[in-house]
């Protein structure tokens, strides 16, 4: 009889322990640290701005992991996994495929459009969320649902260029290259349509690689068709040596219109070498913004030096996708891409980061600044150009 009794009670204690084991697995749902994806150029001629794409990730859940973040009432941490893509379509593919495997729930990345096209099916695939800062507007038309752009798209920014150039800087003879990559060509031949459309005459169109720095017969050209306007869709240390060429033969009554990837620190080697240095950027400057000072403080104090381009959006982009994450509840990738179809996140640098139905940012806007006294001063800002 106690022997039948202690069965009864085994039985039913062990009927309690399955039901108490089925509800286990529900809560565990969300794991105790929640892997990040970083992926961006950190090695190569562009790995600064990289770093700083990946600084900004970094500070931001840094501080979110001494707040103590808390997803469907459980305690999580946040963890970077970081790969270098660099700058380079096959390594960043295989750089997208590594992160997957190493379970991670979100990527932000990349800064190279040709790198983002490359890697979002990949992502897409496994339904990962793509936080992006790439530019090519062909990331968000592949129908992918998963790339989230977290700037304005190079479609604004042609524009940007295009109107900037035609009314602000109005000249005879203008000259469009750029490097030859997705972000570069898509750039150039949106701006030099805005000029055609403006009647503007374009007297050299010319594409090269990405790491081209010979650019003598270009400089020649440019002299010879009297160009006073070039729109220079290059990088920094490429459109330093079109000066540096232009120079030597003496033509440098004329200005220099880029893109972002001019916009940069070192391009203040070129100042007094022609008459105006400008840069178009979906970037915009963190003291641009009202608490931008702070970030500003905070990221000096973290790397021991000024952010080198977009990290305060990077920054911003963690906290929102921290907050759709607490919103879905839920680590899975495809709860977190829901969400942030649908959220209004609170970015706090840059104000709101919140998205159209193809993952465009609603509320991006292109800067033109000009290179004066060491430093890039806003000239205008516009969201609709």
């Amino acid at each position: 009889m106690n022997n039948a009794i202690s069965r009864r009670r085994f039985s039913a204690g062990l009927g309690a322990a399955a039901l108490a084991g089925a509800g286990l697995p529900g809560c565990s749902k969300v794991p105790d640290t929640i892997k990040i994806g970083v992926a961006q150029p950190l090695s190569g001629p562009i790995a600064g701005l990289g770093q700083d794409l990946l600084n900004g990730v970094k500070l931001a859940v840094d501080e979110l992991n001494r707040s103590g973040v808390q997803v469907d009432g459980k305690r999580v941490a946040f963890e970077i996994v970081a790969q270098d893509d660099g700058s380079d379509p096959v390594a960043g593919r295989a750089a997208a495929q590594q992160l997957l495997d190493s379970g991670v729930v979100a990527v932000i990345g990349h800064l190279n459009s040709g790198v983002s096209i490359e890697a979002a099916p990949l992502y897409a695939a496994r339904q990962v969320p793509q936080l992006v800062i790439s530019t090519n507007p062909r990331i968000t038309q592949m129908g992918l649902g998963t790339p989230f752009r977290i700037v304005a798209n190079d479609s604004l920014q042609a524009r940007a260029i295009g109107s900037f150039a035609a009314t602000q800087l109005n000249a005879e003879s203008y000259a469009v290259v750029d490097d030859g990559s997705p972000y570069g060509k898509g750039l150039a031949d949106g701006a030099a349509a805005e000029l055609q459309a403006a009647r503007k005459n374009i007297t050299v169109r010319q594409s090269f690689d990405d790491k081209t720095v010979a650019f003598a017969d270009l400089a020649a050209k440019l002299r010879d068709e009297r160009v006073s306007v070039i729109v220079c869709m290059l990088n920094d240390f490429q459109a330093l040596a079109l000066l540096e060429e232009l120079r030597k033969i003496g033509h440098t009554r004329l200005a220099l219109l880029g893109g972002d990837l001019v916009k940069t620190t070192d391009m203040t080697q070129g100042m007094g070498v022609v008459d105006g240095i400008y840069a178009t950027s979906p970037v915009l400057d963190v003291t641009e913004f009202t608490t931008g000072r702070q970030f500003l403080a905070k990221y000096e104090a973290a790397f021991r030096k000024a952010p080198a381009y977009g990290g305060h959006y990077t920054y911003d982009a963690m906290y929102v996708l921290s907050e759709a994450i607490k919103k879905a509840g839920s680590a899975a990738p495809a709860d977190i891409t829901k969400a942030l179809r649908t959220i209004n996140g609170y970015a706090p640098v840059t104000g709101t980061m919140t998205w159209d139905d193809k993952g465009e940012l609603r509320y991006g806007a292109v800067g033109v600044y000009e290179l004066r006294k060491g430093n890039w001063e806003l000239r205008m800002r516009s969201d609709r150009w």
